[in-house]
């Protein structure tokens, strides 16, 4: 196997982008929902306003060079092409952060914050404070090649990513994640202790209710928040990890289906105040679809759920390295931290902000850099340079 490091920019072909805008045209469209609101799911006034502008204003070119702007590269791990951003802080005795997104997501949720993660002095931040950023995408995501056998679950991702750091030269580093990149940052502390320096999560996938008695505020909103997700969120996650081939025919073949698919998530998971352009531009919100749409991953990025949540469930970690965990409070389900520290037996740093839902990175910044710097700090002194 080939431990090469190859450079990689995003260069999306012509054709690619016409055949999109003339799909676009021709969608085949259902009737309006029967309700005022997204009870029955995307509205369709607004699914069409977004893929009419999708296929007439939006300017993939100028949205791809901002993307570039970042160094990215691809290498194989265990048999697989993985694309990734690696940004190099400028200044001395940064501290590697491995970041990882999940689902809907990519790597245009963290857009806002390398540059502040790397460069903190123009940002606010301190030179101390600095990071060298590796922002993996996923298998089957984006722009890393697509799994050709089974297995590609969280553990073994997990692995993967203590390679790449490995390979990259980084001896002892940082992780950070939400969503699918909370589990695999968990996966991560446990099984490469030797070398991760400490996990930053805002999202407990595995944890499980733990209530001795009348629930406390911070297990009632966990709690609530676990029955609305059974209730009248949870639906794509079923269909995902049962059926994921079945649903990629139609979400690859059609860019409103696979638009409709993604931003519904946007609306249900983001501090929005019941509208996801209210908190992200229009602009934005395709930038991440385009990354599911471009590859072509609608059947392959739904395959973790099928990896994960199948006849082969895995256990849960027991994490021992340093941990923090910021609580957004329109996260799917908070985390609690009395539900936590039977497999996080070493939480230093637990915060509560203000406002911000599920994609932190992408929907509160300022507040998710601030966040991500804290934790570290303590964790600093031993960071290692290539």
């Amino acid at each position: 196997m080939s431990t090469a490091i190859h450079p990689y920019r995003i260069s999306v072909d012509d054709d690619v982008l016409e055949d999109l805008k003339s799909r676009l045209r021709r969608t085949r469209w259902p009737e309006a929902e029967l309700v005022e609101d997204w009870s029955q799911g995307a509205p369709l006034n607004w699914i069409q306003e977004v893929c009419r502008y999708w296929a007439d204003e939006y300017d993939w070119r100028s949205r791809e060079a901002r993307l570039n702007r970042f160094a990215q590269f691809t290498t194989e791990i265990d048999g697989l092409g993985i694309h990734f951003l690696h940004v190099r802080s400028p200044h001395a005795n940064a501290l590697p952060l491995i970041v990882t997104h999940g689902w809907p997501g990519s790597i245009v949720e963290f857009h806002k914050v390398i540059e502040p993660l790397t460069d903190p002095t123009p940002h606010g931040g301190r030179a101390a404070d600095a990071f060298h950023v590796v922002c993996p995408s996923l298998p089957g995501f984006g722009f890393s090649a697509k799994p050709r056998t089974t297995g590609w679950g969280i553990d073994r991702i997990a692995s993967a990513w203590a390679v790449l750091m490995e390979r990259l030269g980084y001896a002892r580093y940082g992780a950070q994640g939400g969503d699918w990149g909370s589990a695999i940052t968990t996966a991560l502390g446990a099984q490469d202790a030797a070398h991760c320096a400490g996990i930053h999560i805002t999202l407990a996938m595995a944890t499980r209710p733990d209530v001795e008695g009348q629930p406390t505020p911070e297990e009632a909103r966990a709690l609530n928040g676990i029955k609305y997700y059974a209730d009248w969120d949870s639906g794509y996650s079923k269909q995902q990890s049962t059926r994921p081939q079945t649903l990629g025919y139609g979400l690859t073949d059609s860019p409103s289906g696979q638009a409709a698919w993604i931003l519904e998530k946007f609306w249900a998971w983001t501090d929005c105040d019941g509208h996801p352009e209210n908190i992200l531009s229009r602009d934005e919100l395709l930038d991440n679809v385009m990354l599911y749409w471009v590859p072509a991953t609608a059947a392959s990025s739904a395959r973790l759920y099928w990896e994960s949540f199948g006849p082969k469930r895995r256990t849960a970690h027991k994490v021992t390295v340093p941990t923090g965990v910021t609580v957004f409070p329109k996260e799917i389900v908070t985390p609690v931290r009395k539900w936590m520290e039977a497999n996080y037996t070493n939480i230093r740093h637990w915060s509560e902000m203000p406002k911000g839902g599920h994609f932190a990175a992408f929907e509160q910044p300022e507040l998710f850099v601030r966040e991500v710097r804290e934790f570290f700090r303590p964790l600093r002194e031993q960071s290692s340079e290539p």
